[in-house]
């Protein structure tokens, strides 16, 4: 990282099961963001087309359920197929604004698309697909939708605006996980999710401190009312108000709050990320460096992808 940067962390509520309307919402938040000086934006967990808040996807367990078939048909026809338009979308918002963006996604592949996947894409200010990393172990009810990742994306990757790479949501209580982000270098740690407990704050707290990164938390926000009045579990919804909270927030590499976190409300949180912060805390603590013990442990991921596409 050689040089301050601002980030945006994204804190808003999809167009629920509107693909286009939700890219749209997207656009306007990124321009939002990119006014106030970020060249960095990220978005929450799943922000397109919905996060499936346990609420009603629990109802996907049933064998027979014609309106829980009928809600993952909506899910997978609002998805993002990458390659796809909507991923071109992406990346054309990213470069009109000359920014970073880093997009939570129910991925859908246009070769096999069976199966869904829960996936962060990262755009880079040129509008091109610089990374893709699927979440490599849907959380409970997320198996009854989501279909395990791969570890072709669990790196992260050199950008103008620092060494950049994340997970999402639980898989961040995966120790190798983290550490595989750990011996790529990460300086800029994005931890998309929407897990909005109390308790994720400390786990926040401790990737910082851990990484000795910046992180950047988006949490997804729902509520009830957001949802269209044909969403065929809505049934499910009846006297709800808030389905996700958030709790998105911006910390250094000491553990400490530089933005948030933010609950009950949409928002951005912008914080200035300074690299020689990086520098004064791995002085006494380097994960994958002099605190590190390669004679001891070593680390092998298996980058290839599980299916054709690139």
């Amino acid at each position: 990282m050689e040089r301050a940067v601002k980030a945006a962390c994204v804190q808003a509520e999809p167009v629920v099961l509107d693909r286009g309307a939700t890219l749209e919402k997207l656009e306007r938040l990124t321009a939002e963001a990119a006014g106030e000086g970020a060249e960095l934006v990220v978005f929450p967990e799943a922000f397109i087309p919905v996060y499936p808040s346990s609420t009603w996807a629990k109802h996907f367990a049933g064998w027979a359920d014609e309106r829980s078939k009928a809600a993952f048909a909506r899910i997978a026809e609002e998805a993002v197929a990458v390659p796809g338009p909507a991923a071109d979308q992406l990346g054309a918002t990213a470069k009109s604004h000359g920014v970073w963006l880093v997009t939570g996604v129910t991925e859908i592949d246009p070769e096999r698309p069976g199966t869904l996947y829960n996936t962060l894409l990262y755009h880079a200010p040129d509008g091109s697909l610089a990374l893709r990393h699927r979440k490599l172990v849907p959380t409970n009810h997320e198996r009854l939708v989501w279909g395990p990742g791969d570890g072709s994306g669990l790196r992260a990757i050199q950008t103008g605006v620092g060494r950049l790479g994340g997970l999402i949501c639980w898989e961040n209580y995966m120790p190798l996980a983290r550490f595989a982000l750990y011996e790529s270098g990460i300086e800029v740690y994005i931890a998309a999710t929407a897990d909005d407990g109390d308790a994720w704050q400390s786990t926040l707290i401790h990737i910082a401190r851990e990484a000795r990164s910046f992180v950047v938390s988006p949490s997804h926000f729902q509520r009830a009312s957001a949802y269209p009045d044909d969403f065929p579990l809505r049934e499910a919804l009846d006297g709800l108000d808030v389905l996700g909270r958030g709790g998105s927030a911006i910390l250094g590499p000491d553990g400490s709050y530089l933005a948030g976190p933010l609950y009950d409300e949409e928002g951005i949180l912008y914080a200035e990320l300074v690299p020689a912060r990086l520098h004064e805390e791995r002085q006494r603590f380097d994960a994958a460096g002099h605190y590190h013990r390669p004679d001891v442990f070593q680390l092998r991921v298996r980058e290839n992808r599980r299916n054709s596409v690139a």
